[in-house]
């Protein structure tokens, strides 16, 4: 008998000595495209793409990395930060990455539903009273912008923020009804917001606002992320940006990633470009729209969770292989796999959003989506409104980041042919 518990003593420690081992995945670095079975020669054929567009000056430059199976396996700059002065872009440029800051966002919120802090399910006017008993849209009138409501059926929850069905909409950008109801009320995109200006009195504004619909009834890209924000805010005792930079960007080893860049490195900035009348490249102005183009040079203290930071293509890159690992990044676990497993799966279910689906801060590649484009089921992705774009494929194990800084492009098809080239150069 003595044997027999000795064994199950034995046993019992190895089990548990095992369930404690936290497995390292290396740090992601260059590498020989053959040490991850990618063709050298077929991945050039992506710098042939990019001097096109450069010379056609559709696009004054890109940054674009690629790492599969956690080794770089291309990276480069291509083209000018400014095309005028023909002045180069560097690999290091930080870009203004706007809407990819959703994701980064969603990790935090998911990793303080890991420390027990709340549940998806959970109404957010427990954590921000402000959202209590919400109403939703019945009339506008236009002369004023005054409007009618309804009740809305149910509160709205923290996992309705993650996927977009809470029925907040866009200010600056959204639907026309809600884009004026917005602009009485002073409510920012997050995009370039002046400083002086907080989160916490912004979201509590929009928690006064009527939704565009009902709850969970409709997929609406809004300002649901920069809700999540606050609640990390509220959550956390931390701000956003001190939140980030503890929590997420130190351990990650993302250096260059911020609301707002320190003056040391302004210079890195990418400049932002739009189109003449004949749809070539002209440096943009100082104001584009409704938002200064320089903000993150600024002293600010608004931190958008929709929208607001900046980041370099390296930067990124580690954090969405930190999602491809499982969660874990430089000895570091920010999410279980399992949390990760939920933010990439459907969470929208038969509502529609095209060929694919949408996590819980993703979209997400359907079977369907799968038939249109290389990108295997199961992948996931984002982009920015400054025209950056993102996704990660777990079958073919491949991180992808493509950045440029470009607005009013009328020459589309750069980022889908990109895709392909990526996948064409896979050699197992």
């Amino acid at each position: 008998m003595r044997k027999f518990f000795a064994i199950c003593l034995a046993v019992s420690i190895s089990f548990f000595s095992a369930a404690q081992t936290i497995p390292n995945p290396p740090l992601i670095r260059e590498a020989a495209p053959a040490s991850a079975n990618m063709s050298a020669e077929r991945l050039t054929r992506i710098d042939g793409l990019f001097n096109e567009y450069v010379s056609k000056r559709w696009i004054a430059g890109a940054t674009a990395i690629v790492v599969r199976n956690g080794k770089i396996v291309y990276f480069k700059a291509v083209g000018y930060d400014d095309p005028d002065k023909k002045t180069s872009l560097k690999r290091d440029a930080i870009y203004r990455i706007a809407s990819q800051t959703k994701a980064i966002t969603s990790v935090a919120v998911m990793m303080l539903f890991e420390e027990g802090k709340f549940m998806l399910d959970d109404p957010i006017s427990d954590y921000i009273p402000e959202f209590k008993k919400p109403v939703v849209l019945d009339s506008l009138y236009k002369k004023d912008s005054s409007y009618t409501t309804v009740p809305a059926k149910r509160e709205i929850t923290i996992r309705d923020l993650l996927t977009h069905t809470s029925g907040i909409d866009y200010a600056e950008i959204g639907s026309e009804k809600m884009k004026a109801i917005y602009a009485k009320a002073g409510i920012p995109s997050g995009i370039g917001v002046e400083p002086g200006r907080l989160l916490a009195t912004e979201m509590k504004k929009l928690g006064k606002m009527p939704l565009l619909h009902q709850p969970g009834a409709e997929f609406t890209y809004g300002l649901n992320t920069d809700l999540l924000g606050y609640l990390v805010e509220v959550v956390s005792g931390m701000s956003l940006n001190d939140f980030f930079r503890k929590k997420i960007f130190e351990p990650l080893g993302m250096n260059d990633t911020y609301f707002y860049l320190p003056k040391e490195k302004y210079n890195r900035l990418a400049a932002v470009s739009t189109e003449d009348s004949t749809g070539h490249l002209m440096l943009s102005q100082p104001v584009y729209q409704f938002f200064k183009i320089d903000y993150p040079k600024s002293a600010g203290t608004y931190y958008s969770g929709g929208a607001g930071l900046s980041s370099t293509a390296y930067d990124y890159a580690i954090f969405m292989q930190m999602l491809l690992n499982g969660g874990i990044y430089n000895g570091h676990r920010l999410l279980s796999r399992n949390a990760v497993r939920m933010m990439t799966m459907n969470q929208i279910g038969d509502l529609p959003f095209g060929d694919n689906k949408f996590g819980l801060g993703f979209q997400i590649t359907t079977e369907r989506g799968s038939t249109k484009t290389q990108e295997n089921e199961g992948s996931f992705a984002w982009g920015g409104y400054f025209s950056t774009t993102y996704w990660a494929d777990p079958k073919e194990k491949l991180v992808v980041q493509i950045m440029t800084q470009q607005l009013d492009n009328s020459h589309g098809g750069l980022f889908d042919k990109f895709r392909v080239l990526v996948y064409q150069a896979i050699a197992d």
